[in-house]
């Protein structure tokens, strides 16, 4: 009997811990290690943000999920990986650390034949000071990135409503809160649904509301920005978002990162060097990414961290890291496969593999200061390599070391996206767009780097019905009900 090691259950673990599970069948294991009792469909936190969703309905328990699936749930967090063993234990292992299910502080080695790393990010709230402490959210800004962060953020949202009602004018400043943050997509949808949000309670006049962002344009989203098919044109996600913004009445600043949060204000640096102040009353700042700070020890147990990740926190794949000057990045440096190149039964899916490089063009102020989106890797990519990744471990569980591997590059992959612009059963609006490929391929498709029949947007309340619909959809998928495995990724 093989064991199969899944650390992490967000959207790309818990997609390949389900297929696997599926596909392997009792004659196996499989082991899901995750922090966390719940599931999070976090594309609709924005709505628990804005009070449209409750914390409920937007999360569900994996332990009956885990149970009826067959898989072995073990509520932890992975500390270390030993690829090679000890000198005490022959077989690979994984140490984690119990964070729940009446063991809360006791550690376990659990020994594995294959393990995928699907961690998913730390949100790294320490990387700006006053953001928060670590992983944990300051007290200054809220945030959406969890179904907790987005309840409480509906919490002081309804506390400026109330302000704005008694006739006191708020400012509200959402966007990135780091000049190396990803994740633009969730911020763009919470702006657009306190606006909508605000109209509905009728105190929009009564409100300030900016957008600050790392990006050096509107509508480059972490992709380098793209050219879609809209109303029979193509057109620019630089002049749509423009468009949606000036529309909407909300300013914007970006290229921007943000150094320092305090009460009340934040200060900033721009791409030309110059730096300032912003005030606010009402701030969700994402913070950046980082990996989870998984460690790694050889068998004579000398610390190979750097050999398995990058300096990042993320795992290494078959990914070209020495790809050098954005001059000679190519779609073809980034991973097919997602297996680590030094240990053959590791592999990495979602947000926990280190990319080679980001998507969007580097770019630096004349300070020095990083400022630029990191490349997104959730959403439907993230389910994509989960099932990819599940597929190649149980094929070389069942036919041997020599099995095909599956893949699922970014650079070959369509995906999806529909950004929420606000809920309602008819004043509702969502951006529904396709891109393909996610990662642009300069050579094959020269000038935009995308196939522009396949690459197309709209807004609507038709896109908002679609979201609506999709959530309902996957959070049946993630429960594993009757014909799950023919909803797509």
């Amino acid at each position: 009997m093989a064991r199969v090691v899944i650390l992490g259950g967000g959207v790309s673990g818990h997609t390949a811990a389900t297929f696997a599970a599926k596909w392997l069948g009792s004659s196996h294991e499989v082991v899901v290690v995750t922090p966390n009792a719940k599931w999070n469909w976090i594309p609709s936190n924005i709505w628990v943000g804005v009070g449209q969703m409750t914390k409920e309905e937007v999360t569900f328990d994996l332990d009956p999920v885990y149970k009826k699936a067959g898989i072995t749930y073990k509520q932890a967090k992975a500390v270390s990986l030993n690829p090679e063993g000890s000198e005490s234990e022959t077989q690979p292992f994984v140490t984690i650390e119990y964070t729940g299910q009446g063991k809360e502080g006791e550690s376990e080695d659990v020994t594995y034949d294959y393990v995928i790393n699907a961690t998913g990010p730390k949100l790294n709230f320490g990387a700006t000071p006053g953001l928060g402490e670590g992983s944990q959210l300051g007290e200054h800004t809220v945030s959406v990135c969890t179904a907790d962060h987005a309840e409480h953020a509906n919490h002081k949202f309804l506390e400026s409503i109330e302000k704005m009602k008694a006739g006191e004018r708020q400012k509200f400043l959402i966007g990135t809160g780091h000049g190396m943050c990803t994740c633009q997509g969730a911020a763009f949808e919470y702006i657009f649904n306190i606006e909508h949000e605000l109209k509905k309670a009728g105190v929009r006049d009564m409100a300030d509301i900016k957008w600050i962002s790392n990006e050096s344009f509107l509508g480059d989203f972490g992709m380098g920005g793209l050219h879609m098919k809209v109303g029979g044109y193509v057109v620019s996600s630089k002049i749509f978002s423009e468009s949606l913004y000036a529309e909407r009445g909300v300013d914007w600043m970006i290229g921007a990162h943000v150094s320092k949060v305090e009460a009340g204000s934040i200060d900033y640096e721009l791409l030309d060097g110059s730096t300032g102040s912003e005030s606010f009353d009402f701030a969700m700042l994402i913070p950046p990414f980082a990996g989870v700070g998984l460690k790694a020890y050889a068998k004579d147990g000398s610390d190979i961290t750097d050999t398995v990740f990058a300096p990042n926190g993320f795992m290494k794949v078959d990914a070209n890291y020495a790809a050098g000057a954005y001059e000679n990045w190519k779609a073809s440096d980034w991973p097919r496969t997602y297996q680590n190149p030094t240990y053959s039964n590791m592999f990495a899916c979602g947000i926990a593999f280190a990319p080679p490089h980001i998507i969007s063009k580097p770019m630096s102020s004349p300070n020095g200061t990083p400022i630029n989106p990191t490349p997104p890797r959730t959403g439907m990519p993230s389910g994509i390599i989960g099932k990819a990744v599940a597929h190649s471990v149980c094929d070389l569980v069942t036919k041997g070391e020599g099995a095909h591997l599956h893949e699922a590059s970014m650079a070959e992959m369509g995906a999806a996206c529909v950004a929420s612009a606000g809920k309602g059963l008819t004043t509702g609006t969502a951006a529904a767009m396709t891109v393909f490929p996610v990662v642009p391929d300069f050579e094959k498709y020269p000038g935009t780097g995308r196939d522009t029949d396949y690459t197309f947007g709209e807004i609507g309340l038709a896109g908002h019905w679609i979201k609506h619909i999709l959530h309902h959809m996957f959070i049946y998928k993630a429960k594993l009900k009757p014909g799950w495995t023919l909803i797509p990724e």
